[in-house]
Formats: structure tokens, C-alpha cells, sequence
């Protein structure tokens, strides 16, 4: 009796190890089931109207670690954040933050709410990131992740790891595609409006499985994922965050964000110009250095050529008579 009863014991703690580490979460994009959202997709409404970057180490374990002479990520800038997904992408390192802001608040609606957009090349080589929200840009509160990836053995610099088995965690599919978050899953949240989200807070999993550099899921989990990657790209590479759900209360009148479009972005020569204000616009154009190369009012629509400037990005600085601006992202290729 005694054999019987710990071969059934035995296969309890197989069963439940077993039922831990298959999949069970929606799978990558393009495969039924899957929740990922296309940075094209209509749904997507606005996005982020400013980013901050705290870079991280590109190997936390070793701080002496340098690649080009730098011990942190350094690739991309932070002005890559805002703006529609292109691609364009900020290497955080390890633990590293990207700080977004939101000119109108994001609202929890029916289904997911935001996308978060990172530039994974293939379906499972995944670098995973946490997400916080916030109402006022200073109590943050995190989405509920789990990763179930096996923690007994480092998922290396370049190994894989299985979609199905990462829920909430940002990352979780390949460039292009978003990664839904649901503000439903912080209903019972305290300090937080979940009808007025002003700051999302996008941080770097690590990925470490060795004490002290570990972090965890919201089950406890360790999340693994490729470590080191000690490179200026190493870390979490965010690229945007697409807003599905966001607030009209206050901004119909009296607002200019909305007002102003730039077509077709990305652009190869000359760019429409379109305004819904009323009044004047100041239009500054300068390059990713603050460079001035256009300073001009302008109102109603017009057509600027832009063939004459290299590829790159560029930002267009819309200034108003009552004191407020807007900075919109312009995409040259």
C-alpha cells in the first residue's frame, strides 16, 4: 500500500508540474486564437504625445560589462517613443524604463484598452517588459503578468521562448504587432482612475533566473527570457503604445490635440499639413538635434516638401496662440 500510495503521489506532482508548463495563453500573431493587434489595425485611435527613457544595464550581474565603450543600452532615442509604431524602437537594457504621457486620457472600454508595440524579429525570440499605469504620472499600479516558462535553466543571449505560456507582459509578440493590455484586470485597484490614464510606465523583465537579479510574475513566478544580452541593443526595444479606448469628455472643444495631421507618415517627399483649428498655427520642423529647418505660421491646410532633407525622423511643433503645443513625430525614409 504504502508503493501504491507514493506512485499516486508521484504522479499527482507530475500532473500538476505538467499542467503548469503547457501552454496556455493565446498564441503568436497570425495563428488562430491569437489576441495580437496590428500597428495598422483601425482600432488603434492615438498614441503616446511624450516618452522619458531610464536606461538600464546591459548586464546587470557585471556593471563593468561595455559594448562601444558604454555599460548600458544606448540604441535608439527617446523621441522614437511617441508617435504611431514604426519600427523605430529604444533599447532599455536590463530593468530599464520608458516613461509615456498621454495629452488625452485613456478610458477602460469594452475589451483591451492600449497596445504595447516591441520589435521581436521571429515569434518566439520574446524580451519581455512590465506594464504600470497610472492617473497622475506619480502611484503607478502594475497589470497582473504570468510567465510560466521553466525556471530551472537561463533561457540564453539567443534561445527562444513559448508565446503561449506569457500573459500581460508586454513583448509577448513580434514586431509589428501590439500586445493588449485590459484595464479591466485592475478594477479592483486602489490610488488609480481607470477612466482617466495619463501615464503608462513600460520596465524591462530582466530575464535573470540568479538571485539577486531576479523578477517575478504576479504568481511568483521567475521570468525567463534571453540573458545577458550585453549589447547597446540589450533589454526590452519599445517601439509605441496604441491607444484603443480614450476619453472625449473635455476635449471635444477647446483642445488642439486631434486638430493637427501630418500625410502620408511615413513620407518620401512632400507631406500634407491639415489643421482643424480656428486660429493661426506657429509650425516649427526641426530634426532630432533641434536643428530649425522650418519656422513659419500657417492656417488651414498645405503641402510641404520635404524632399530636399535626408531620411530620419523629424519633429513638427505646432504652437498656438492660448499657449499650448503639440509635437508630432514625422518619418522620412
Amino acid at each position: 500500500m504504502k508503493t501504491v500510495a507514493s506512485r499516486f503521489f508521484l504522479l499527482i506532482i507530475v500532473i500538476l508540474v505538467s499542467s503548469h508548463l503547457q501552454a496556455q495563453f493565446p498564441p503568436p500573431a497570425g495563428r488562430p486564437g491569437s489576441t495580437a493587434i496590428h500597428m495598422d489595425s483601425s482600432i488603434l485611435i492615438g498614441w503616446a504625445s511624450d516618452c522619458e527613457i531610464v536606461r538600464g544595464y546591459i548586464n546587470m550581474a557585471d556593471t563593468m560589462v561595455t559594448y562601444n565603450e558604454f555599460n548600458k543600452a544606448t540604441y535608439g532615442s527617446y523621441l522614437y517613443g511617441s508617435g504611431p509604431a514604426d519600427g523605430l524602437v529604444i533599447s532599455l537594457g536590463d530593468h530599464g524604463t520608458a516613461l509615456l504621457k498621454f495629452e488625452i486620457p485613456i478610458i477602460n472600454g469594452p475589451g483591451p484598452d492600449f497596445a504595447v508595440f516591441e520589435n521581436s524579429f521571429g515569434d518566439s525570440f520574446l524580451e519581455l517588459g512590465f506594464v504600470d499605469v497610472s492617473s497622475d504620472g506619480i502611484r503607478y499600479v502594475r497589470f497582473p503578468s504570468i510567465s510560466l516558462t521553466a525556471e530551472n535553466t537561463q533561457v540564453g543571449t539567443f534561445d527562444t521562448i513559448d508565446a503561449t505560456k506569457i500573459h500581460n507582459l508586454a513583448g509577448k509578440y513580434r514586431m509589428g504587432y501590439g500586445t493588449p493590455f485590459d484595464l479591466d484586470d485592475l478594477i479592483d485597484s486602489t490610488g488609480i482612475d481607470l477612466n482617466h490614464i495619463t501615464d503608462i510606465r513600460i520596465t524591462d523583465a530582466g530575464g535573470c533566473i540568479v538571485p539577486p537579479f531576479v523578477t517575478t510574475d504576479s504568481q511568483g513566478h521567475i521570468i525567463n527570457d534571453p540573458w545577458p544580452t550585453p549589447f547597446d541593443t540589450g533589454g526590452f526595444d519599445f517601439d509605441a503604445i496604441g491607444v484603443i479606448h480614450k476619453t472625449t469628455e473635455g476635449y471635444a472643444e477647446g483642445s488642439h490635440f486631434g486638430a493637427i495631421k501630418f500625410y502620408p507618415n511615413p513620407v518620401k517627399d512632400k507631406i500634407i499639413f491639415e489643421s482643424k483649428a480656428s486660429e493661426k498655427t506657429r509650425l516649427k520642423i526641426t530634426d532630432i538635434f533641434g536643428k530649425l529647418l522650418l519656422d513659419f505660421d500657417i492656417a488651414g491646410n498645405a503641402e510641404l516638401d520635404l524632399s530636399s532633407y535626408p531620411a530620419g525622423v523629424y519633429l513638427a511643433n505646432c504652437s498656438f496662440r492660448d499657449g499650448t503645443s503639440i509635437t508630432k513625430k514625422i518619418i522620412k525614409y
